[in-house]
C-alpha cells in the first residue's frame, strides 16, 4: 500500500527532474542574455563621438588609434569593429522590435507546443535565437532594416521557447513540487504566462505569482550588462553576440540530448523516479475545459485597473532595462566597461526588493494587520509612486555621480514592490482564469514596452538633456495615471463571473 502511494517521494536534487530544471534555468538565462546584449553593445555600436560617414558604418581601428595615442591600453587592440550612424529614433525601433516578435507568438506557440511537443518548441526557439544572435553583427553591416527583422524573429523564437516550458512541466513536475521546479528553472518571466492557459493547466495547487523581474531574468540581465562591457572593451562589441550566441548553441545540444517530453520515454530515468512522477500525476484531479467569459471580462473595471497597472509598470521598467547603459554612458560620461558594471547594479536591488516585498505583504496578511485589498493597493502605490519620484528627480541631480547611481538603483528596486500589488491581483479577482488573465496583462505590458522604447528614442533625438528629462517626466505621468485608475477601481474580491458554478440535482 505504501509503495503505491503518490506521496512517497522519489530522489530529490540528484533526480532527473531537477536536472531538467537546471538545464531549463540555463536556457532561460541564455535567452535573457541574448535579449539584453544589444542594450550594452549599442553603446559601442553607435559611438556618439564618431564623426558621421556617408555609409551605414564607419570603422574603428584600435591599432591605428594606438599609434597616435600610445597611452591606450593594449587590451583594447584586439578588434576592428563597425560604428553605425543610427539615430536615437532608429535605436528605439530596434529595441522595441523584439517585443513585436514576442506578441506575435504568444497564442500560436501555445497551440503549436501541443502539436509538435515542448522539447522541439523550446529547443528550436533557443537554437533560432542563438543563431540570430550570432548573425547580428553581420546583419548590422548590411543595414538597420535587417537588424530590425532579426530582432523581430528573435522575439518570435524566444516567445516560442518560453511557451513550451509549461507543457513540459505538466508531464514532469509532481503537483507538490511544481512551484519549486519552476522557480529553479527561472521560467516565470514577463513574456510567457499567456501560454499556461493554452497548453496544460499547472494550477493544481495554489499558483505561484510571477514577478515582473524574476530571479532568472534579473540575474541574466545583471550578468550580461556586467560582463558585456568588459567583453566589448577587451575584444570588441561583436564578441558579445558571438560569445552568448555560441553559449546558446551549446545549450541546444545539451537540451536535445538530455531532455524528453515525457518521463515515461526517457532512457536514463530511474524506475523509482518514473513511478513517483507518473503516480503523482495520475492522482491529480483533472481540470475540465471551460469557456472563457470574454464579455464579462471586458466589462469588468477591476480587470482594467490591473491592465492599466501593468501598462504603466512596464512602461518605465522597459526604459530602464533597455536604455540604462545608454543613459549612464551619455549622462555620466563613463566608458562601456564601467557603464556595464553600473547598469547591472539595479538588478540586484530588483531581486532583493521582490523577495522583501513579498515577505512583508505575507506578514501583513498573516497577522491580519491589513485587509487584502489594502495590501494590494499599498504595494501598488509604493511600486508606482516611488520609482516615479526617483525618475523625476534624475534630471536635477545629473551633476552628482553618486546620487544618480543611487536613484537608478532605486527605480527598478522599488518598482518590483508591485509584485505584491496588482501583478498578482488576478489571483484574487478571478483565480479560475488567472493564467489567461496574466497573459493578457503581460500583453498590455509588452505594448507599453514597444511604445515607451520608440517614444524614448524619439524624445532623446531632439535634445539629449531635455529629451531625457521629458522621458522621465512622461514615465512618471504614465505611472500616476495607472495608479489613480487602480486605486479607484481595483478590487480583491472574486468577481461573480469567475465563481465556480455548482449544479444541484434533485
Amino acid at each position: 500500500m505504501d509503495e503505491k502511494s503518490p506521496s512517497r517521494k522519489g530522489p530529490d536534487f540528484c533526480s532527473l527532474r531537477y536536472g531538467l530544471a537546471l538545464i531549463m534555468h540555463f536556457s532561460n538565462f541564455t535567452m535573457i542574455t541574448q535579449r539584453v546584449s544589444l542594450s550594452i553593445a549599442i553603446i559601442a555600436m553607435v559611438n556618439s563621438t564618431q564623426r558621421a560617414s556617408p555609409s551605414n558604418a564607419s570603422f574603428e581601428d584600435p591599432l591605428a588609434d594606438t599609434l597616435s595615442n600610445p597611452s591606450k591600453p593594449i587590451k583594447e587592440l584586439n578588434t576592428r569593429a563597425s560604428v553605425y550612424q543610427w539615430s536615437p529614433e532608429t535605436q528605439g525601433i530596434i529595441f522595441s522590435s523584439i517585443n513585436y516578435g514576442i506578441i506575435l507568438t504568444l497564442i500560436p506557440s501555445g497551440y503549436l507546443a501541443g502539436i509538435f511537443g515542448a522539447k522541439q518548441m523550446l529547443g528550436a526557439g533557443l537554437l533560432i535565437s542563438s543563431l540570430l544572435t550570432l548573425f547580428t553583427p553581420l546583419a548590422a553591416d548590411f543595414g538597420v532594416i535587417l537588424v530590425i527583422i532579426i530582432r523581430t524573429f528573435q522575439g518570435m523564437a524566444q516567445g516560442m521557447a518560453w511557451t513550451g516550458q509549461f507543457t513540459i512541466w505538466a508531464k514532469w513536475a509532481p503537483p507538490l513540487e511544481r512551484s519549486k521546479l519552476t522557480s529553479i528553472a527561472g521560467s516565470g518571466n514577463q513574456w510567457q504566462d499567456l501560454s499556461q492557459e493554452f497548453s496544460v493547466s499547472l494550477s493544481f495547487s495554489t499558483p505561484t505569482p510571477c514577478c515582473i523581474m524574476p530571479e532568472g531574468a534579473a540575474f541574466g540581465s545583471f550578468f550580461i550588462l556586467c560582463v558585456g562591457g568588459l567583453i566589448s572593451q577587451a575584444l570588441g562589441w561583436p564578441f558579445i553576440f558571438y560569445i552568448f550566441g555560441s553559449i546558446g548553441c551549446v545549450c541546444c545540444l545539451l537540451w536535445f540530448t538530455v531532455i524528453y517530453d515525457d518521463p515515461s520515454h526517457h532512457p536514463c530515468i530511474s524506475a523509482r523516479e518514473k513511478e513517483y512522477i507518473v503516480s503523482s500525476l495520475a492522482h491529480q484531479s483533472s481540470s475540465p475545459r471551460r469557456s472563457v467569459p470574454i464579455k464579462a471580462m471586458v466589462r469588468c473595471l477591476p480587470l482594467w485597473a490591473i491592465f492599466t497597472g501593468f501598462f504603466s509598470h512596464f512602461w518605465l521598467c522597459t526604459i530602464i532595462i533597455t536604455y540604462l547603459p545608454t543613459y549612464i554612458s551619455t549622462v555620466l560620461h563613463v566608458n562601456i566597461r564601467d557603464s556595464g558594471v553600473l547598469s547591472s547594479l539595479p538588478f540586484i536591488a530588483a531581486s532583493s526588493c521582490t523577495i522583501l516585498g513579498g515577505q512583508l505583504a505575507d506578514f501583513l496578511l498573516s497577522r491580519s494587520l491589513l485587509r487584502l485589498i489594502t495590501v494590494r493597493k499599498l504595494f501598488s502605490s509604493l511600486g508606482l509612486l516611488l520609482p516615479s519620484l526617483c525618475a523625476v528627480a534624475l534630471p536635477f541631480v545629473a551633476s552628482s555621480y553618486v546620487t544618480t547611481i543611487i536613484l537608478l538603483i532605486l527605480i527598478p528596486g522599488t518598482s518590483n514592490l508591485c509584485d505584491s500589488g496588482f501583478i498578482i491581483n488576478t489571483l484574487d479577482v478571478a483565480p479560475r482564469y488567472a493564467s489567461f488573465l496574466m497573459g493578457i496583462s503581460r500583453g498590455f505590458g509588452l505594448i507599453a514596452g514597444i511604445v515607451s522604447s520608440t517614444a524614448t528614442g524619439f524624445l532623446i533625438s531632439q535634445d539629449s538633456e531635455t529629451g531625457w528629462r521629458n522621458v522621465f517626466f512622461l514615465s512618471a505621468a504614465v505611472n500616476m495615471l495607472g495608479l489613480v485608475f487602480y486605486l479607484t477601481f481595483g478590487q480583491a474580491e472574486i468577481q461573480d463571473w469567475a465563481k465556480e458554478r455548482t449544479l444541484t440535482r434533485l
